[in-house]
């Protein structure tokens, strides 16, 4: 009896162990960042796009807030995504320009292994981690993602991939060409209308998927279905099977960048769009829209959807002329710093914790949300010292998400890339090119044509000034 009843007693604390830990484990929120490829300001819905339905993008800024002033730190890929997986300003460790080639395969060039990852920090804190995508942050050995971090990797290393193996069955596919078949100028068109050439931008299409397989850890894997299609697919199944515990996963679509490539279900979608590129690119965005539904509804499946943080947003503005993708009503696009190229779509949403509807016009940017994830992780406010802590460059945002302030302390946001330089502080912001300072005010002039630096010395000034105490803190680039 007495041996019974002290097997019954230690089965209930066991049981009450398991659920106190179970407990404590669902009240840490998981962490989703959802970052797209070079999708510009103007394309989804809720940021006025209206030629291309995104339903399920516009339900997440819905349920949760759209930033309107929501920026990355970089103008493309390898850059903006360095700072993201940090928290820290990427010229602070040399990362600088964007790796593309064969040059993400070189000796050195990757995002250095004395920085910590948004994931190294969450996995020592107790967190499943996992990249689904693409990673552009170092194509060897030393930079492979689960050296920084990431308990599990599919994906590829390198700036982008085709989405679909060759031959490209059941795709109509783009490319840029510096010279048509018949030796001219212009655009060609296949027989059966699956290829499609340009030399509009006097360029080949980058060979992508050389040296850069599609990997499951380290090791090449033979996928079949879409990427866009894939990546879901293991987002999801990640999902599945770390809905117990706390888990952040990086899912980083390489839609839609180029290679311009869309299935035929989704562009008979569009075929009232005229111009093949422009009906090629909402076929791609529509199919994106679509997984990123398929995400959110594998969330609530799992019965996790009011414990997990997701952060959407693009990686830096669109190329316009070689996507069409629309940064409208913003000058410039991918490779700039006018805010074509570094405003971007940027979302956050949690359910019952965010509130929903939210439209924040303060300005933020991408390192705030990885700081935001630590704190609401307990990372920050258990595992890292106070130096370390102001090594990161992002802020908070949950007490404005979730209105605990209305607006937030007045703060510079910086750029460099070589001799391209920003700075906007509130309304104003300036930019240059190895030339004059500009000026403007981006509350009355969004797509920055009305120069006010004459009209505004003092202000240019203070603001220069800014800029210069903050460029003396960075480090020349470790690459070029």
């Amino acid at each position: 009896m007495k041996q019974t009843l002290s097997f019954l007693i230690s089965l209930l604390l066991s049981t009450l162990g398991v659920q106190t830990s179970l407990l404590f484990a669902q009240q840490r929120p998981n962490v989703i960042f959802i970052v797209v490829d070079d999708l510009g300001y103007g394309e989804l819905g809720c940021y006025g796009g209206k030629a291309i339905p995104t339903p399920h993008m516009d339900a997440l800024a819905a349920s949760g807030a759209r930033f309107t002033n929501g920026y990355v730190t970089a103008p493309f890929c390898a850059a903006s995504r360095a700072a993201l997986m940090t928290g820290r300003y990427q010229t602070r460790f040399g990362f600088e320009f964007n790796p593309i080639g064969a040059k993400n395969a070189a000796a050195g060039i990757g995002l250095p292994v004395a920085e910590k990852t948004i994931a190294d920090r969450l996995r020592d804190s107790g967190y499943a981690t996992g990249l689904v995508g693409k990673w552009h942050l170092g194509g060897t050995a030393v930079f492979h993602p689960q050296r920084r971090g990431f308990d599990e990797f599919f994906g590829f290393l390198h700036e982008g991939h085709f989405y679909v193996p060759p031959p490209w069955k059941g795709v109509t596919t783009w490319l840029r060409r510096k010279t048509l078949p018949n030796g001219g100028q212009g655009r060609w068109t296949s027989s059966d209308g699956r290829m499609i050439w340009s030399t509009h931008l006097g360029s080949n299409e980058p060979e992508y998927d050389t040296d850069n397989p599609l990997l499951r850890s380290s090791q090449p894997t033979d996928e079949k279905a879409n990427l866009t299609d894939a990546f879901t697919r293991e987002a999801c199944d990640f999902i599945g099977r770390h809905r117990e515990q706390p888990f952040f996963l990086y899912l980083a679509y390489n839609s839609v960048h180029s290679p311009m490539q869309a299935t035929d279900y989704y562009l008979k979608k569009f075929a009232h769009i005229e111009d093949i590129q422009r009906r090629i690119f909402a076929a791609m965005l529509a199919h994106l829209d679509e997984n990123v539904g398929k995400v959110l509804a594998q969330l609530r499946v799992s019965g996790i959807e009011e414990n997990t943080l997701i952060v959407f947003l693009s990686d830096n503005g669109g190329p316009t002329k070689e996507l069409t993708s629309s940064n409208a009503p913003l000058q410039g696009g991918k490779g700039e710093l006018w805010d074509g190229g570094i405003r971007v779509p940027f979302i956050a949403a949690w359910k019952n914790h965010i509130n929903a509807g939210q439209v924040v016009d303060a300005p933020v940017a991408s390192i705030d949300a990885t700081v935001t994830a630590l704190k609401v992780a307990g990372v920050l406010a258990t595992e890292l010292s106070t130096q370390a802590e102001s090594k990161l460059d992002g802020i908070n945002l949950m007490p404005l998400l979730t209105g605990k302030t209305t607006q937030l302390t007045e703060r510079p946001l910086f750029w460099r890339v070589g001799r391209k330089e920003a700075l906007r502080l509130g309304d104003w912001k300036i930019i240059r090119d190895g030339k004059e300072w500009q000026l403007f005010n981006l509350t009355y002039d969004i797509s920055e044509t009305r120069n006010l630096a004459t009209q505004e010395p003092a202000r240019l000034q203070r603001m220069s000034a800014l800029w210069d105490k903050w460029n003396a803190e960075q480090i020349d680039p470790l690459w070029k």
